[in-house]
């Protein structure tokens, strides 16, 4: 860490001033400390954060590389996961309760911000960003990161539910994209009817959180709402949710969706679309480059579109995504907010988008002429973000989704009428956001 031969030295010259020995040990130890704490001011900043398994690769290779060799005094430590997010989640948790967290940047489902924010485990940027700034990335994506009014997430990377149909199917019918859930449904029987499909309509309806995630938009889709953030009021007991579980229960009834649909999580839905057996499909963007492999059977043959709704009602697009937020116990909070801005600019975020395929929270990213050359779809992916809705942003969340997912399901596979089983999820909600 210091030259010995400098050390050596310098006893010599001070014993020629004659200092007593005490004076002399001082010096020489504050010799010493000095040249120990200037090798260590030299050494990098480490800035730990957490993440799946998978996502670890894509930013190890792209942008942390970038960023270190624009910033050499700081270093990104990525602590790699399990897969399951949920399990990501509980590993964030369980580090955050028993105090002083190892984690400097925080990568954050949008569903995990109003729980680490109630919980004081977040440092508020509302003051590190500027409005103007903000207004660069999608609007959804930015309410995602707040809570009570402040800002604790900065959108890294967008997510949004995607309505997929078989374009050469329908104009072959002779059919317009459907705008409602009845248009999917007549498409569905007619092209059943002849022959050309198994299945009419896919979605996820495992009791998962997929399912309180497809749910959120068709309850969008018919004027409903799970939770008002603002008020707390619950309307699972409304009768439009009432409605929508009873179309949901329909497409089962009429042989439009599978009789195991209520089993499937996204793989099971994308593996049979992307066979030809199916019409529409209820999922996320990620499907889209699988479904237009080059071996893939439907190559060129889709299209997509936000959720249908009802007549005066636009269907919704639930937001998922990922951003970043930083650490309330993080020693390094000048460094982490540098490479957060470094992650969410335009530059970083163009490259991550490029090499890896995620959706961009940046707007004007969805109809870059380099991004759309590669990924044609994004223009129309923007109009469906522009769709989004959330799922509520209260801090009980995992409480109250799982609630939703027990009743929605029971309703679902019949094991309780939907009127007693939307009865009971409200009543158990109400008393989860009343006792705070």
């Amino acid at each position: 860490m210091f030259e010995l031969k400098k050390l050596k030295q310098q006893p010599k010259i001070l014993q020629k001033i004659k200092y007593p020995t005490g004076i002399f040990l001082a010096v020489l130890l504050g010799i010493i400390l000095f040249s120990i704490a200037q090798a260590l001011s030299q050494q990098p900043v480490v800035l730990n954060m957490l993440m799946t398994a998978p996502d670890a690769q894509p930013w190890r290779q792209g942008i942390i590389k970038d960023f270190e060799a624009k910033n050499p005094g700081i270093r990104i430590n990525i602590i790699e996961g399990p897969n399951a997010t949920n399990l990501l989640e509980d590993l964030y948790t369980s580090a955050f309760i028993l105090g002083d967290s190892p984690y400097d940047l925080i990568n954050m489902d949008v569903i995990w911000t109003p729980k680490f924010a109630a919980a004081g485990w977040l440092l508020d940027l509302s003051d590190r960003i500027s409005k103007q700034e903000l207004a660069a990335f999608s609007p959804k994506d930015v309410e995602g990161g707040r809570y009570e009014g402040k800002l604790y997430r900065i959108p890294m990377r967008s997510d949004v539910g995607v309505l997929y149909y078989r374009e050469d199917l329908l104009k072959q019918a002779g059919f317009q994209p459907p705008a409602t859930f009845a248009d999917l449904l007549k498409i569905s029987e007619s092209l059943k009817k002849q022959g050309k499909i198994n299945w009419g309509y896919l979605w996820q309806g495992r009791q998962y959180e997929g399912l309180a995630a497809m749910f959120v938009e068709v309850l969008e889709g018919f004027g409903g709402y799970w939770v008002n953030p603002n008020t707390l009021e619950v309307g699972l007991d409304k009768p439009e949710t009432l409605k929508a579980i009873a179309t949901l229960k329909d497409t089962i009834q009429q042989g439009i969706s599978p009789p195991g649909v209520t089993t499937y999580i996204e793989e099971d839905t994308r593996r049979i679309f992307q066979s030809g057996q199916t019409a529409f499909l209820r999922s996320w963007p990620y499907v889209w480059p699988l479904a237009n492999a080059q071996d893939s059977p439907i190559k060129g043959k889709i299209a997509i579109q936000a959720m249908v709704g009802t007549p005066g009602n636009s269907g919704g697009a639930c937001l998922g995504g990922w951003g970043l937020g930083i650490s309330k116990s993080s020693k390094h909070i000048k460094e982490a907010w540098t490479a957060i801005q470094y992650f969410t600019s335009e530059e970083a975020q163009r490259q991550f988008i490029l090499n890896a395929g995620f959706v961009p929270s940046r707007r004007s990213l969805f109809t870059d002429p380099q991004i759309v050359s590669k990924y044609p779809y994004y223009p129309q992916l923007l109009k469906i973000v522009d769709q989004a809705v959330l799922r509520p942003p209260i801090a009980q969340y995992p409480q109250a989704s799982d609630i939703l997912q027990r009743y929605l399901s029971a309703a679902l596979t019949n094991r309780i009428t939907p009127e007693r089983a939307m009865q009971a999820a409200a009543n158990e909600t109400r008393r989860l956001l009343g006792s705070g």
